[in-house]
């Protein structure tokens, strides 16, 4: 029996205590019966449990009321949700000739890191000369109000461009960066002052790698969850304390990819799935207990950078380098995968948007080209399988490929007030009509020249971009 998951927060669940229990046996075991290396359901121990848990889950289900984040904020990669769907957000049908009104721009330093944005503030990281800057600006008016500097001596192993990679985090009062090279950093969010800072490529012995560390932490609750990439120390993801810094557990031998962690809640229960190198995986942030996880990635240059997208018991992830995409159902008991093949999804780091059974996405790769922007209806992507419910080999997706917008050039897809927003790798910004039937491009404008590669943010009518030297600050709300 699949269960119905849930992104956003839960509120207030009867019983919760007896269905806990039954959870929390499940983990204490999952860690032996649920880490298999390849896809898997695990019907043993479903056979042991699952009559008495699906009988649990069907009551608790009807009782679970869905939460959110503050309506507006954006306070980590991708937005509340991590998925690059924006809440509550009303937005200009279209914009005037020559695009939206600027509110402000400021000259920012090297680096690929969007910002985060809650209440007026933003946090925008950045490096400036030999330093790694994390920075809390007025999001009215991009005026700085702190600044925590770290020394950095990062240089890639190709291209030029030094600086982070990852969106800063922010939860409650702590705001968290991860820097090119490991640099776990934390501050107080109001005040500016440090709390605490590990490195964690010396502390689990992890290489620089092509361009440093592109994996974005995420908090749960009392705990930062890092994938790490220490492989040679059994380091693959680390968990440290919000509080203090220090590593509570650590998991699989794994490299780390540029993928960030999404999180999930069955039941009341929160878990984290995320992406490694070559894995696809969901533990319990708590304890660290996988409980499924799947092959997924090709050796070579690391190209996927895409978050996992999560739609009620359904899971896809993509990655371009060969690898393509994985789509299927999960629950506790592990994943089914529905849809396994190099296409018709294989991106570098456009997270796809889900709306309504269909999923948008600029396929392709930023300095591979072409790109193309896609509509996918998920209901039409089905995998032969043998008798083992193993998949084999894609079924045609023509019926799955509703339209392609070919060469239409790489970047990063958001979804708000039912619209599409494209920020592309040249600059160019548009505001498309999402629609299964064709492309609708309503308005489209270039208010950034050079290259525009950081993911971008959008809170309370303002979006956030920035290409290698400025950050720009449109006004998209009507």
């Amino acid at each position: 029996m699949l269960l119905p998951i849930s992104t956003a927060r839960r509120e207030n669940v009867p019983k919760r205590s007896a269905v806990k229990q039954l959870v929390e046996k499940h983990l204490c075991l999952s860690r032996i019966e649920m880490s298999g290396p390849d896809f898997s359901t695990h019907q043993e121990y479903q056979a042991d449990l699952g009559m008495v848990w699906g009988m649990a889950i069907c009551w608790i289900v009807s009782c679970v009321l869905s939460g959110s984040a503050a309506a507006g904020d954006w306070p980590q990669i991708l937005g509340p949700s991590r998925n690059g769907i924006a809440e509550e957000e009303h937005l200009s049908p279209r914009w005037r000739r020559g695009g939206p009104p600027e509110l402000w721009r400021k000259p920012v330093g090297a680096g690929m890191a969007g910002v985060a944005i809650v209440g007026d503030r933003a946090a925008l990281f950045h490096r400036v000369d030999n330093a790694e800057i994390l920075e809390i600006l007025d999001v009215r008016t991009g005026e700085t109000l702190s600044q925590d500097a770290s020394r950095t001596t990062f240089q890639p192993q190709s291209g030029h461009q030094n600086g982070p990679l990852c969106v800063p985090v922010i939860s409650g009062n702590f705001l968290v960066s991860y820097g090119a090279q490991g640099l776990l950093t934390c501050l107080d969010f109001r005040t500016g002052q440090r709390r605490w800072q590990r490195n964690t490529h010396q502390d689990f012995k992890v290489s620089e790698g092509d361009h440093g560390a592109g994996s974005t932490p995420i908090v749960v609750d009392d705990r930062v969850i890092v994938n790490v990439g220490g492989d040679r120390m059994g380091a693959g993801i680390v968990a440290f304390a919000l509080a203090t810094g220090e590593p509570l557990w650590k998991q699989t031998n794994e490299s780390a990819s540029d993928s960030a962690p999404v999180l999930v809640e069955i039941n009341g229960m929160k878990l984290v799935v995320l992406v490694t190198r070559s894995q696809c995986l969901m533990l319990d942030p708590a304890s660290g207990v996988i409980l499924f996880q799947f092959p997924f990635g090709q050796r070579g240059p690391v190209r996927n950078g895409a978050n996992p997208v999560i739609m009620q018991d359904r899971l896809l992830v993509t990655a371009s380098n060969g690898t393509g995409m994985v789509y299927g159902e999960f629950d506790l008991f592990g994943f089914r995968p529905l849809y396994v093949g190099r296409g018709p999804i294989a991106t570098q780091y456009c997270t796809p948007i889900h709306q309504n059974g269909f999923v948008y996405v600029i396929d392709g790769c930023e300095d591979v080209p072409p790109a193309d922007l896609k509509c996918i209806e998920l209901a039409d992507l089905h995998s032969k399988t043998r008798a083992s419910d193993q998949p084999v080999s894609p079924i045609s997706n023509s019926t799955a490929l509703k339209w392609t917008e070919q060469n239409f050039g790489y970047g990063t897809l958001l979804l708000a007030d039912d619209k599409l927003i494209a920020v592309k790798n040249s600059g160019e910004l548009l505001l498309i009509k999402p629609s299964p039937e064709a492309l609708h491009i309503v308005s489209r404008c270039r208010p950034l020249k050079g290259f525009v590669r950081a993911l971008p943010a959008l809170s309370h009518g303002k979006l956030l971009i920035r290409n290698e030297k400025t950050l720009l600050c449109l006004e998209l709300g009507r």
